[in-house]
């Protein structure tokens, strides 16, 4: 008893907003991490008629009882779990008895990280991610480990940081509505499909030496010039690591005025496998010292 309300200490729950359940999804190293037993699981606590029309990809129905009442889903640990998210229809808020909170409750007496409530429920996700929609009940282990992730979304529907594959996708141009590039590669790839004058290209390899700082005021105007009239770009590198979030950094840190360290955070969470190289780290402290005219962020740290 005493383990169960200890456990129902450290849980609770909270709002996700759709810009974060997206980008849970999108997570990958070799593979997607949706391949991974303990990385997520994705409850949808409509009705079944709801659900088999279409659901979120991946998801599963929240089973209930003869009365009524969520249950626990037994094929899957919960204590282990690192992302537990529940929606319904179009839940807001936490303070009403919704379905998805219904269940939610049930959970995190079983779990030791916080429950998501998909804010907006599947109304809204659906409503901005429509392909990620799907009829699909049934997945086969192949089938989630070749799921193609999706760039990651650093500002809801303006901004996104993908790979070269990633950014070289047809499909993925035309969900996202991506209407500029920013490519930080050795070569240009020969499969970019954009017009004149929307592609920002910097020849440049994953090195220490490579000097992007020169670069970062003529990129922020070029990334900013788009979203200024609310049209996406998507910046990209060979692995969408390392060039790739040192670029989108410098943008947020001149357009926010954000230290290095709350932009690092930032795009950590949108991709937890993003790592500039030392290089690119230190030339992001010069671009910090510039902007506010003293180094903020202690680059030392281990962290960085």
């Amino acid at each position: 008893m005493n383990r169960e309300k200890r456990i129902h200490k450290m849980a609770g729950l909270i709002l996700c907003e759709p810009t974060e359940l997206y980008n849970i999804l999108n997570q990958f190293n070799r593979c997607s991490r949706l391949a991974e037993s303990n990385y997520l699981c994705l409850l949808d606590a409509r009705t079944k008629r709801e659900y088999n029309e279409s659901h979120i990809i991946t998801a599963k129905r929240a089973l209930q009882n003869e009365n009524g009442e969520y249950l626990c889903p037994t094929s899957i640990e919960l204590e282990s779990l690192k992302y537990c998210v529940v929606y319904d229809g179009n839940s807001n808020t936490l303070g009403k008895g919704t379905p998805a909170i219904e269940c939610a409750r049930i959970l995190e007496q079983r779990s030791r990280h916080p429950i998501r409530v998909l804010k907006g429920g599947y109304e809204k996700f659906s409503a901005f991610y429509h392909f990620f929609r799907t009829k699909k009940i049934l997945w086969m282990p192949q089938e989630i480990e070749d799921f193609k992730p999706y760039p990651a979304e650093i500002i809801p529907g303006l901004l996104y940081m993908g790979d070269c594959r990633q950014a070289c996708d047809l499909q993925i141009q035309k969900d996202l509505k991506i209407q500029a590039h920013v490519s930080v590669s050795e070569e240009l790839e020969t499969l970019f499909k954009t017009e004149s004058g929307k592609l920002y290209h910097i020849p440049f390899p994953d090195s220490t030496e490579s000097g992007l700082l020169l670069y970062f005021p003529g990129i922020c105007n070029f990334i900013g010039s788009y979203l200024m009239s609310s049209l996406a770009v998507l910046v990209s590198s060979r692995l969408g690591i390392s060039r790739s979030s040192t670029v989108v950094m410098a943008y947020l840190m001149y357009q926010y005025r954000w230290t290095l360290q709350a932009a690092w955070n930032h795009v950590q969470k949108c991709r937890n496998n993003m790592r500039p190289n030392r290089g690119f780290v230190k030339q992001l402290s010069d671009w910090e010292m510039q902007i506010h005219r003293v180094a903020v962020t202690d680059i030392s740290d281990p962290n960085y």
